[in-house]
C-alpha cells in the first residue's frame, strides 16, 4: 500500500465519501468525490455503512461490515473505515505498538478523521471513540473491512479537473486597460515615495549642519508637494481598484449562482441549506484575495524592491540584516499554515451549522411556538454557539502564538537595525542625515513584508475556498455541455411509463415504485390517487425530471423524455407542488414569473380561472401588493390559488397539479374546478389529490399502493368493484362498507 493520502471533508455529510476517497487514494487510485457522492446514495443524514459498503464494490473493493473487538481489529487489513462516535465515519490506516508501559495503551491507532485531520489515539482513547456496547463482557465496534479486487485496478479513475488562481484571473482581463493605469500609478507613486529619504538626508546634512533655513524651507515645499502628489495617486489608485473589485465580484457571484442554477434538483435535496450560503460567503473571499490582497501585494513587492536597492545602497550589512530577519519571519507564519487550514474546515462546518440551525429557527417559528419546544431550539442554538466559541478560541491562540514569534522577529531586527546605524554615526562611518534616511527606509520595508505574508495566508485561503468551489463546479449539468436536447415535441403526445422503478437516495431504502407501467393519453385527464407514501408524487416529479428514474424509461409519443430539453419540456408545463413557493414580490409577479412585461389578458384569465378576483380587488394596492416571506401574510388556500393562477398563465400543454385544492374551502374549490374543467380541454392533466371532487370526473383514475398500481378506471367503473378506491373514497361517498 502506498503513503496514505488525507482529504478533508468538504459539507457536513461528506465524511463517508470522504474516507471511500481517501482508502481508494491509498490503493492508488483517485475518485471525484461527487462521484463518490452519487454511489453512496448520500441524502441530507448522510450515509450509511451499506451504502459505503455498496459504493465500494461498485468500485471494485471487496468489503466487509462487521462488529468485532479490539484486539480482531488490531490483525485486520488496513485501512478500514470506522463508525466513530456513533454518528460519524473515519479511516484507520495504521495502528502501532506504543512504548508505554500502561497496558491501557498498548497500542496507538493512527485515524483519518476527515472533519478534523490525522489523528493519533492511544488504546484507551480509541476504545471510548469506537466501541458502541459490550457483548460478552468484551468490547466491540463497527468497521467496514475493505481489500481490492483484481477489478478495482483494471478500472479507469477519474481526476478531477482543478480550476487554479490563474484561471480565476480571466475575470482581470476585460479590465486590462485599468491595470495599464494602475502601473503608471504605480511607477509615478514609488518614483514620489523613492525621493523622501534623499529629502530627508538632505534637509540633515545639508540644512541644518549649514544653518541654511531656506533651504530647508524650500526641501519642505518639496516634501509637502510629494506627500500631496502621493495621496492623490492613492486616491486615484483606490477609486479604480474598486470599480474592479465590485464589477470582477459580481462576476464571480453571477457565475457561481449560473452554474448553481443549471444543476439538477437531486443536488439540492442533499444539500443542507447552510453549506449552500457559507459557499457564497467563499465566492466573497475569493473575490478579496483577487481585489485586494493581489493588488495591493503587486503594489507592495514593487516598492520592496526599489526600497531594497536604495538600502542596499546606504549600508549592506544592514540590507543582509533585514534580508535575514525577513526570511526567518516568513518561515515562521508558514509553519502555521496547516494549522490554519485545518481551522478554516472547522469554521466552514460550525459556521453551515449555525446559517442551518438560524433559517430553521426563523422559518420555524409557528410550530416552535405552537409546540412550546422555544427553550430546545435555543439550546440547540446555543450549543453551536458554543461550538463557535471553542473555535474562536483555539483561532485566538494560534494567531497569538504567530504574533508573539513575528513581533520577536520584527522588532530584535529594528533594535539591532537602530544600533549598528547609530554606532556607524558615531563611529562616523554615517552621516545623522543618512541615519534618518534608513530608517525611513525600513519603515517603509515592514509594510510590504507585512502585507507579503498576509498575502500567503490569505491565498491559502482563496485555495481552500477554491477546493469547495471546484466541488460544485465538477457537478454535471442537468443539460451538459455539448449535449444535444430536443426543443420540440414529437407528433403524439402521450406520455407512457415504462416498467419504471425508483428509490429515493439513500442506501437499504426501499423502492417508492416498482415497475410502473402506465399511459397518461393526449388531451386526457389522469387522476392518481392512493394512501400517503404511496408514490404519488414521486411520479409526478418523474414526469417534471426532478429526479431520473433507475430503471425503466419515460416517453412521450416515441421520443425518450431524456432527449428532450429540460428548459422547453418545463416551459410548456403548468405545476402546482405542495410545496410551491411564493416570492417575495407583488401578486403581478407571482403569476407571471419569469415575464418581464406581463401579458395583461393572460394574466386576466389566470386570476378569473384561479378565482381570485375578489382577494385580489380587496387589497389597497390589487396587484402591485407586495406578499410572501416580507409581504402581506396570505392564508394557504389564497397561496394555492395564487399558485393555480401561476400555472394557468403559462398556458401549457401539460398541466401537473399535487394536491393543488386541498386548502380551498367548498365553494372555493366548486367554483375553481369548473373553471379548471374548461380550461384542462385539449391538454394533458395529471392529477394528484385525496378528494373526490378534484377527481371524480377524471377520464383515468389510477389507484396507487405501496409504489405499485393496483386500480385503474373512471369513478363509476372503481366504484362499482368495491376495491381500493372505494375504500378510499368510501367515507366521503357516506357509504356503507
Amino acid at each position: 500500500m502506498r503513503k496514505f493520502h488525507f482529504y478533508q471533508q468538504l459539507d457536513q455529510m461528506d465524511c463517508g465519501p470522504t474516507c471511500l476517497k481517501m482508502v481508494a487514494k491509498a490503493y492508488g487510485k483517485t475518485y471525484n468525490l461527487e462521484k463518490l457522492r452519487s454511489i453512496t446514495s448520500i441524502n441530507r443524514e448522510g450515509v450509511s455503512l451499506l451504502g459505503l459498503s455498496e459504493a465500494a464494490e461498485s468500485i471494485g473493493f471487496r468489503t466487509n461490515g462487521v462488529r468485532i473487538s479490539l484486539k480482531k481489529l488490531k490483525e485486520c487489513e488496513l485501512p478500514a473505515i470506522l463508525f466513530w462516535n456513533q454518528s460519524h465515519f473515519v479511516v484507520l490506516y495504521k495502528t502501532k505498538a506504543s512504548s508505554s508501559k500502561n497496558s491501557k495503551n498498548a497500542n496507538i491507532f493512527y485515524i483519518a478523521d476527515p472533519a478534523k485531520g490525522l489523528i493519533n489515539y492511544s488504546e484507551e482513547e480509541f476504545s471510548k471513540c469506537w466501541v458502541v456496547g459490550h457483548n460478552n463482557s468484551v468490547d466491540h465496534g463497527i468497521v467496514l473491512l475493505m481489500s481490492p479486487s483484481p477489478e478495482f485496478y483494471h478500472r479507469e479513475d477519474d481526476k478531477p479537473k482543478k480550476i487554479g488562481i490563474s484561471y480565476l484571473l480571466i475575470y482581470f482581463y476585460p479590465y486590462k486597460k485599468l491595470f495599464v493605469q494602475l502601473l503608471l500609478g504605480l511607477g509615478v507613486g514609488a518614483i514620489l515615495q523613492l525621493m523622501l529619504p534623499f529629502l530627508t538626508q538632505s534637509i540633515v546634512d545639508v540644512g541644518i549642519n549649514t544653518r541654511n533655513l531656506n533651504f530647508i524651507y524650500i526641501i519642505l515645499i518639496a516634501q509637502t508637494m510629494l506627500i500631496i502628489g502621493r495621496m492623490s495617486v492613492d486616491f486615484i489608485r483606490s477609486w479604480i481598484l474598486l470599480h474592479i473589485s465590485t464589477r470582477v465580484n459580481i462576476s464571480i457571484l453571477t457565475d457561481f449562482l449560473i452554474k448553481l442554477m443549471k444543476l439538477p434538483m437531486s443536488f439540492f435535496d442533499t444539500k443542507m441549506t447552510g453549506d449552500i450560503m457559507q459557499r457564497m460567503s467563499d465566492q466573497h473571499r475569493i473575490e478579496s484575495f483577487l481585489t485586494g490582497s493581489t493588488l495591493n501585494v503587486i503594489f507592495s513587492m514593487f516598492n520592496l524592491v526599489l526600497f531594497s536597492f536604495v538600502l542596499a545602497y546606504y549600508n549592506t550589512s544592514i540590507f543582509f540584516i533585514f534580508l535575514t530577519s525577513s526570511i526567518l519571519y516568513g518561515i515562521w507564519v508558514v509553519l502555521f499554515l496547516k494549522k490554519r487550514r485545518d481551522l478554516d474546515y472547522k469554521k466552514f462546518d460550525l459556521s453551515s451549522k449555525n446559517q442551518s440551525e438560524l433559517v430553521q429557527l426563523i422559518s420555524g417559528m409557528q410550530e416552535i411556538k405552537l409546540n412550546n419546544c422555544e427553550r430546545q431550539k435555543r439550546w440547540a442554538w446555543e450549543s453551536i454557539q458554543a461550538g463557535l466559541f471553542r473555535f474562536n478560541v483555539k483561532n485566538l491562540a494560534l494567531g497569538q502564538y504567530q504574533q508573539a514569534g513575528t513581533f520577536f522577529i520584527n522588532e530584535s531586527k529594528n533594535v539591532l537595525i537602530t544600533f549598528l546605524v547609530a554606532k556607524s554615526v558615531i563611529d562616523g562611518q554615517m552621516t545623522l542625515g543618512a541615519m534618518m534616511a534608513v530608517q525611513y527606509i525600513i519603515g517603509q520595508l515592514n509594510s510590504p513584508i507585512e502585507q507579503m505574508l498576509n498575502f500567503i495566508q490569505q491565498l491559502q485561503d482563496a485555495k481552500i475556498s477554491l477546493e469547495r468551489l471546484n466541488e460544485i463546479r465538477d457537478i454535471t449539468n442537468e443539460e451538459p455541455e455539448g449535449k444535444s436536447f430536443m426543443s420540440e415535441l414529437p407528433i403524439g403526445k402521450d406520455i407512457t411509463l415504462n416498467d419504471l422503478s425508483f428509490t429515493y437516495p439513500g442506501a437499504g431504502n426501499d423502492p417508492v415504485l416498482s415497475n410502473i407501467n402506465l399511459t397518461i393519453p393526449e388531451g386526457k385527464t389522469t387522476a392518481i390517487v392512493g394512501m400517503s407514501g404511496s408514490g404519488k408524487t414521486t411520479i409526478l416529479k418523474l414526469l417534471l425530471r426532478f429526479y431520473e428514474p433507475q430503471y425503466g424509461d419515460i416517453k412521450v409519443d416515441h421520443t425518450y423524455l431524456s432527449q428532450i430539453s429540460f428548459r422547453f419540456w418545463r416551459g410548456i408545463c403548468g405545476v402546482v407542488m405542495q410545496d410551491g413557493f411564493i416570492f417575495s414580490d407583488n401578486i403581478v409577479r407571482n403569476i407571471a414569473v419569469g415575464d418581464e412585461y406581463p401579458d395583461q389578458e393572460k394574466l386576466k384569465k389566470a386570476i378569473h380561472v384561479a378565482n381570485i378576483t375578489d382577494f385580489i380587488r380587496s387589497l389597497p394596492l390589487g396587484l402591485n401588493t407586495r406578499i410572501g416571506a416580507e409581504g402581506n401574510g396570505i392564508s394557504q388556500g389564497q397561496r394555492q390559488r395564487i399558485l393555480i393562477a401561476r400555472a394557468v398563465y403559462k398556458n401549457p400543454e401539460y398541466i401537473f397539479f399535487d394536491e393543488a385544492t386541498n386548502a380551498l374551502d367548498a365553494i372555493n374549490e366548486k367554483v375553481i374546478m369548473e373553471n379548471l374543467e374548461a380550461f384542462f380541454k385539449g391538454r394533458t392533466v395529471v392529477i394528484v389529490a385525496h378528494r373526490l371532487s378534484t377527481v371524480k370526473n377524471a377520464d383515468n383514475i389510477i389507484v396507487m399502493k405501496n409504489g405499485i398500481i393496483t386500480e385503474q378506471g373512471t369513478h363509476a367503473e372503481l366504484t362499482s368493484k368495491r376495491g381500493d378506491y372505494f375504500e378510499l373514497v368510501k367515507n366521503q361517498l357516506e357509504l356503507g362498507a
